[in-house]
């Protein structure tokens, strides 16, 4: 999904950096990619994309209530690992759940970079077609896990 998201900066005529060096937390880890020109306010954007499972023992409470709660609480966890970063540049995680849910500032700035996108092709369709992706994206994801649970009871059995 972070591929996805840098091809989309591309798609809009943004340059982008994946995994920027520029950006090490204490610990070593990055975000996932930096624009290289401003974005917000003469910050450039970084982003860091997790996905999370919406059944896990961890979330499944707060899902049955509420749709998109683990990814609200994966975004919440990844603006707190990077809260060092406010004064180099705007944070934006990207938190999306198994079965699809995204955190809610996500789906507001896909939708501004769908707009973008939009007014670099002069299509209108952008951020639907960039929704699409993300969606095809994770079906792929879960086939993946699903088959590989199917492997692994193999070997168990």
């Amino acid at each position: 999904m972070n591929d996805l998201v840098a091809r989309a900066f591309t798609s809009a005529g943004i340059p982008s950096s994946k995994e920027p060096h520029g950006l090490v937390r204490s610990d070593g880890k990055r975000p996932d990619g930096l624009t290289l020109v401003p974005w917000k306010g003469g910050k450039p954007l970084a982003w860091d994309v997790t996905a999370v499972c919406t059944v896990a023992d961890s979330y499944v409470a707060a899902t049955a209530r509420e749709a998109g709660a683990a990814a609200e609480r994966a975004a919440e966890l990844k603006i707190s690992k990077y809260s060092g970063l406010e004064d180099k540049c705007v944070f934006q995680p990207i938190a999306v759940e198994s079965l699809g849910p995204l955190n809610e500032t996500a789906c507001q700035f896909l939708k501004d970079l769908g707009r973008r996108i939009s007014a670099q092709s002069g299509d209108e369709r952008e951020s639907a077609f960039l929704f699409q992706r993300l969606s095809v994206a994770i079906q792929r994801f879960n086939a993946i896990l699903l088959h590989n649970s199917f492997e692994a009871a193999d070997h168990l059995g």
